[in-house]
């Protein structure tokens, strides 16, 4: 398996652009909205930041329920387009969370559809060594005031294991699932990418939140659009962990 580029995402968005809301797994934004007001306890106006916030769908979502939401990515692309008519409350930034330095802040962060955690790659990367999902999340984390919550999604290994997709390449050793597909952007014009995305188990999710001071509510099995409270299982493709920050 090839070494993991810094920032191998920002070019891909860079190129699909607005078209990023054309793929399904965007289509359920309503739903997930619904689901994580009810399930993080969302009281009216709180602090809310969308960290790998894409165009901004989530954001925009929210905001448009009465909560202040910043939004952060590493693409410049998806900053401007979620800044294009985005509602009161809702603001953006183009920056990588590992460099976001604003202080223990939020009442809720979000990371949704492998949004900076899970595309950070755990295979080793040029000239680096460590953890770089455990840095993320530890970023993450760092945002959130005492007592704030958290809901992020993550890929799960069991499904990659169970379900293989297509040409998709699964490293057991890394947990890091490599992917060789064509995208196509806005104007219709196709390239052919590859895609790097670190899978995990719920233990291993629960380990990795613990390092970095937070508490573990539940993980869910889920699907885009699908959000529920169902039991981590082998056949959905993605965990979704609801977390506190320890006081």
């Amino acid at each position: 398996m090839t070494l993991v580029p810094e920032h191998w995402f920002r070019e891909i968005g860079d190129y699909l652009g607005e078209a990023y809301l054309r793929y399904s797994f965007t289509y359920g934004t309503k739903q997930e909205v619904d689901f994580l007001i009810a399930n993080l306890a969302l009281e009216p106006e709180a602090r809310i930041l969308d960290v790998g916030c894409g165009p901004g769908r989530h954001s925009h979502e929210l905001a448009r329920r009465g909560y202040s939401v910043v939004g952060i990515d590493i693409c410049q692309t998806f900053v401007e387009l979620a800044e294009r008519d985005a509602p009161v409350g809702a603001e953006f930034e183009c920056i990588d969370i590992l460099d976001f330095t604003r202080p223990a802040y939020f009442d809720a962060v979000i990371s949704l559809c492998q949004g900076a955690f899970g595309l950070a790659g755990l295979s080793p990367r040029e000239g680096k060594t460590g953890d770089p999902d455990g840095e993320v999340l530890a970023a993450i984390v760092r945002t959130l005031r005492p007592g704030g919550r958290l809901a992020l999604t993550a890929f799960s290994s069991y499904f990659q294991i169970c379900l293989p997709q297509g040409t998709e390449q699964f490293d057991a050793d890394s947990g890091l699932n490599y992917e060789r597909t064509e995208i196509k952007n806005s104007s219709g014009s196709v390239r052919s990418v590859e895609m790097w995305t670190s899978c995990f188990t719920p233990r291993e999710l629960r380990l990795l939140a613990q390092t970095v001071g937070l508490t573990v509510n539940n993980i869910w099995s889920v699907s885009p659009g699908k959000y529920e409270e169902q039991e981590p299982n082998l056949s959905s493709p993605e965990y979704l962990l609801l977390g506190e920050k320890s006081l």
